[in-house]
């Protein structure tokens, strides 16, 4: 299915890989330890995509708040085409990430697409939600952290012990897919420098 494609789609073109790295592991405060991790990993079995190819890739990612969803378009022949869709869980506020700890997920400027800015392996990788379950197991195997200027410790990641909450907001400021869908969604198309627009609240 082809359709034209929207705003920014020639600005996610020209936007190089980007700069930065958040600190955080999670949406807010993670253990020292697998901060410590998030620090030190690295992707072992780098994706086509992250390797020498001589073909820069095009795919990106568009996150929308309204449809709670995840989508990867690539541009082929002009247009934008759909490659994959996920269902996606995003932050239990509503409106646009102002600080820490307001359970927001950020939106990103039109024009000025978030990037990809760390592909790690999560799967040890524990939280405690404070709803007495304790430090466990959250994030799936894959964390795609994204450089958000203004804020640290958003990625994309699956959601381990809380999958009924995707589709949906109930998240403190990331973008959770399903366990499958994050290795899935790792393993075809997410290479590091890959554009993520979040589209703003209620925006089509």
């Amino acid at each position: 299915m082809k359709q034209r494609a929207y705003w920014g789609v020639i600005c996610l073109l020209a936007v190089c890989a980007c700069g930065g790295q958040g600190r955080s592991n999670d949406e807010q405060t993670v253990q020292a330890e697998v901060e410590q991790t998030a620090e030190t990993d690295s992707v072992s079995t780098p994706t086509k995509s992250e390797t020498a190819d001589p073909q820069q890739p095009t795919a990106f990612i568009v996150v929308s708040k309204l449809h709670e969803s995840l989508s990867v378009y690539d541009v082929q022949d002009g247009d934008t085409m759909l490659l994959a869709q996920y269902p996606a869980c995003m932050g239990k506020a509503l409106g646009n990430k102002q600080k820490p700890g307001d359970m927001k997920t950020p939106e990103s400027p039109k024009g000025q697409p978030f990037h990809i800015s760390q592909i790690q392996d999560a799967h040890t990788w524990e939280h405690d939600f404070g709803d007495g379950r304790g430090s466990i197991l959250a994030y799936g195997h894959w964390f795609l952290r994204l450089h958000t200027p203004g804020h640290s410790g958003i990625g994309i990641h699956g959601s381990t012990n809380n999958e009924e909450t995707v589709p949906g907001r109930a998240s403190e400021g990331c973008i959770r897919l399903r366990d499958a869908d994050i290795i899935d969604l790792r393993s075809r198309f997410a290479y590091v420098g890959m554009p993520v627009v979040v589209k703003a609240e209620g925006e089509e």
